[in-house]
């Protein structure tokens, strides 16, 4: 798995984004505008894609990203859960998008409808990743939409908050770009359409957060979002 200047780009995006989220957990020591049940999804995206982690080494950097997704996001998901005082400040009224039904379900029947029409083996380890991988591809594209729809609630998003998911937005932005790269340029790298679709979905659910966002930087004000009713 070779390295090349998006992929870098994309990771330190994210990793970027990930440090501002627990840097904002940590000073404000709140969780209003956070959305747990979006990085429960992230959790489980992240568990689900790297089951490889144990079987097949890569590189140091390949394991050492893939273990620092998994123990960042899992301490985000404590924090919120049970760590006071900022599981106190979590609002479960605001964060209400049925996550479990709405999305793990349906990637998860998707996952395995593409694995069967793929002919992939349902009863070897193997088979078995590679349909676990294809479920987090499909999550992953619509893991952040608990987060945009508490923003969209509260409005008014914090400076770390707006930060933490522009960079998310921008990681998924640049790991497309990647992709095409590495299908052009590194052997035996093939183009993978499934992975293109779910990344440019991903990307295009940030797209209304990234506009009032870089709106707000220009005219350096508080970020709010608007209603529904001023978008018309």
């Amino acid at each position: 798995m070779s390295m090349n200047i998006f992929r870098l780009c994309g990771d330190m995006c994210h990793v970027f984004s990930i440090i501002v989220l627990l840097l904002r957990l940590r000073v404000a020591r709140n969780a209003q505008g956070i959305s747990l049940r979006t990085h429960e999804l992230f959790l489980l995206v992240f568990l689900t894609r790297y089951t490889d982690l144990f079987t097949t080494f890569y590189s140091l950097y390949n394991s050492v990203m893939k273990v620092l997704y998994i123990a960042s996001t899992s301490s985000i998901v404590y924090a919120i859960r049970l760590q006071e005082p900022i599981c106190s400040t979590y609002d479960k009224a605001q964060d209400t998008f049925r996550h479990w039904e709405f999305a793990v379900a349906p990637c998860a029947v998707l996952a395995f409808l593409s694995h069967l029409i793929s002919g992939g083996s349902l009863f070897s380890f193997m088979g078995m990743q590679e349909m676990l991988w294809t479920f987090s591809i499909y999550l992953e594209s619509i893991a952040i939409l608990p987060q945009l729809i508490v923003l969209q609630r509260f409005r008014e998003v914090e400076n770390l908050t707006g930060n933490y998911i522009f960079f998310m937005g921008a990681y998924r932005a640049l790991y497309i770009v990647n992709w095409i790269f590495r299908a052009y340029y590194e052997p035996g790298y093939r183009h993978h359409y499934v992975v293109y679709f779910c990344g440019v979905l991903q990307t295009l659910l940030y797209a209304d957060f990234f506009y009032y966002y870089l709106m707000s930087k220009r005219r350096g004000g508080k970020f709010s979002l608007p209603t529904a009713s001023q978008q018309k």
